[in-house]
């Protein structure tokens, strides 16, 4: 407060002037205060404890004071092993509500969550679930800066009422978190402010999970024999057996694979749909995996010699990355937002066009034929991936907290 000689002093608008200048001078101040201190609260709300998420709430966790509100403990088309409890360095709030399809739910009580100076940052993990945009009605109407967070998206093309509803979501947020240029693109199309959206590297994969160097031909072999894979090349896919994963497109480009090549799809049990596909095709080298641990899983992806994910949309697709981590070369679609971000041709793996079974069997063909490029790419995704982990993911969230802190207006 000014001394009641600065206030005679100065006239009546150079007073508020210089008032408003010392005032920033110290919020200024607080906020470094909190920064180098590591003392920001963030609050961020999400739907369900994916095992990426809490692995990322964990590391992010270390860097701040972190809640994160949960609208469901699980999700209804998920095996139950898949979910993780396990909250080490965050305040973990399941919230009370009406559950809603397979894995939101709509909570009223979030409203407790979302008042002014109860939190340094405010961030919406999804605009698309109930207690989302229930969350984002909210602060808007108490007038609360907030971040929302998109894995990643793809432009439609929307009818007028839906496109109205997502823009009117998306440009609520005062900044957004973007998974890279296509994700961007998509924000940018709903209303969010090009110079306001951070990227950040999205992923499931943490530092120790990434090999230093390729597997080599003799150890996969090894690997193979033990998971009791007969096949000397194996090609990996992983997901459920939903119509979007595009499994039908990868059985229909086996036709006429050489018999040492195997398919294996890991995530569930298949449809009587595959199964009679399988059977009019008269495939022999597709197997079916069930669900399995992380551990186990590993174990699949070290013994393989290729990755496909022929999906038909993935507004991310984090198998890409783990996929990557192991050194595999990838094929997916120009409907994978993970795949535009991350593969090039004969760099990482290849990109095709969606449903288009003849250059997905010609880009198999042609790169499990050439060990030179199947080496060349290996080490490429090696070292691409290494900038996407958990705790970059993490460092670069709590890099842009701390720019948006300093940059707040009053």
């Amino acid at each position: 407060m000014l001394s009641n000689y600065q206030a005679k002093y100065y006239n009546t608008d150079e007073f508020v002037v210089y008032n408003r200048y010392f005032d920033n001078i110290f919020y200024l101040c607080e906020e470094e205060y909190k920064i180098n201190k590591n003392i920001i609260n963030v609050l961020y709300q999400t739907n369900i404890p994916s095992p990426y998420r809490v692995d990322f709430f964990n590391e992010l966790g270390k860097k701040c004071n972190l809640t994160v509100l949960f609208e469901r403990e699980s999700s209804s088309e998920r095996d139950s092993a898949w979910h993780n409890h396990n909250f080490k360095n965050f305040n973990a709030v399941f919230l009370d509500g009406f559950k809603i399809k397979t894995n939101t739910a709509l909570c009223f009580n979030i409203s407790k969550y979302l008042k002014k100076g109860l939190f340094d940052i405010f961030v919406i993990g999804g605009y698309s679930t109930p207690t989302g945009m229930l969350s984002i009605q909210i602060l808007n109407n108490r007038k609360i800066p907030f971040i929302l967070n998109t894995d990643g998206g793809l432009i439609k093309n929307d009818n007028i009422l839906r496109h109205k509803i997502k823009s009117y979501f998306i440009s609520s947020a005062k900044y957004w978190l973007s998974t890279g240029k296509e994700t961007t693109k998509y924000l940018n199309h709903y209303g969010a402010n090009d110079e306001k959206t951070f990227v950040y590297p999205f992923t499931s994969v943490l530092e120790k999970d990434v090999l230093v160097e390729p597997i080599q031909k003799d150890q996969k072999l090894i690997l193979k024999e033990e998971l009791g894979i007969k096949e000397g090349k194996m090609i990996l896919t992983i997901g459920r057996f939903i119509h979007s994963k595009g499994f039908d497109t990868l059985l229909k480009a086996c036709r006429n694979l050489p018999n040492e090549y195997a398919v294996y799809i890991v995530g569930g049990e298949p449809t009587k749909e595959y199964l009679e596909l399988i059977e009019k095709l008269n495939l022999t080298n597709i197997h079916f995996v069930g669900f399995k641990s992380k551990k186990v899983l590993r174990e699949y992806y070290m013994a393989s010699d290729l990755f496909v994910l022929p999906t038909r949309e993935d507004i991310w697709g984090l198998v890409i990355n783990e996929a990557m981590s192991f050194g595999l070369p990838v094929i997916t679609t120009d409907k994978c937002v993970a795949g535009l971000e991350l593969i090039n041709d004969y760099e990482n793996g290849f990109i095709i066009p969606v449903n288009d079974e003849v250059i997905l069997h010609k880009k198999i063909q042609e790169l499990m034929s050439n060990g030179i490029l199947l080496d060349t790419i290996s080490k490429n995704n090696l070292e691409k991936i290494s900038n996407y982990t958990i705790e970059q993911m993490a460092l670069e969230h709590m890099n842009i907290f701390k720019q948006m802190l300093l940059t707040k207006e009053r």
